[in-house]
């Protein structure tokens, strides 16, 4: 069974209360799709990063963000994840203000997840940054699992139009 590496983003919007804002409204929606239609082909995890982000801000919303993980095996953060983050942060792709992505990114490695599931476009989901940082993992000997969004992890998807060829 394929596993997929679940972070934050996901679950935040997979829990918010609707949105007005079209865009987040199509991207709660896919996700609720994604975790009740497809959540259960994938052997799913979690990581104790993603744990933690999870439990700050509003009271109820990191409650209900908690629930929805309690399911999920948490990843540790190991001392190979943390050098890997470490190196993906030198090489200048991430940011130091984006530490947290990458260490979602260098757990979901070391841990040799297939997918990592995110709607953070701008510094994991984004496919410059992902190709600097996969040079970069690969010359540690790492591979990063495909990054990617509820979206396209649909795999026979409800959004597609049947009469498309």
């Amino acid at each position: 069974m394929e596993i997929v590496y679940i972070e934050t983003s996901v679950v935040s919007l997979l829990v918010a209360n609707p949105s007005r804002d079209l865009v987040t409204a199509a991207r709660q929606q896919a996700t609720r799709d994604w975790w009740n239609l497809r959540r259960a082909l994938f052997r799913c995890t979690t990581s104790d990063e993603t744990l933690a982000e999870a439990a700050r801000g509003d009271a109820e919303q990191a409650r209900l963000r908690l629930a929805a993980l309690a399911t999920l095996p948490s990843l540790t953060i190991t001392a190979e994840a943390e050098n890997l983050a470490a190196e993906f942060l030198r090489t200048g792709a991430l940011p130091p203000a984006a530490r947290t992505d990458a260490v979602h990114l260098a757990v979901a490695s070391a841990a040799r997840t297939d997918y990592f599931l995110t709607w953070n476009c701008r510094h994991r989901a984004n496919a410059q940054i992902l190709r600097r940082l996969e040079r970069e993992a690969i010359r540690r000997g790492w591979e990063l699992p495909t990054v990617c969004t509820p979206l396209e992890l649909m795999g026979d998807s409800p959004y597609e139009n049947e009469t498309d060829s």
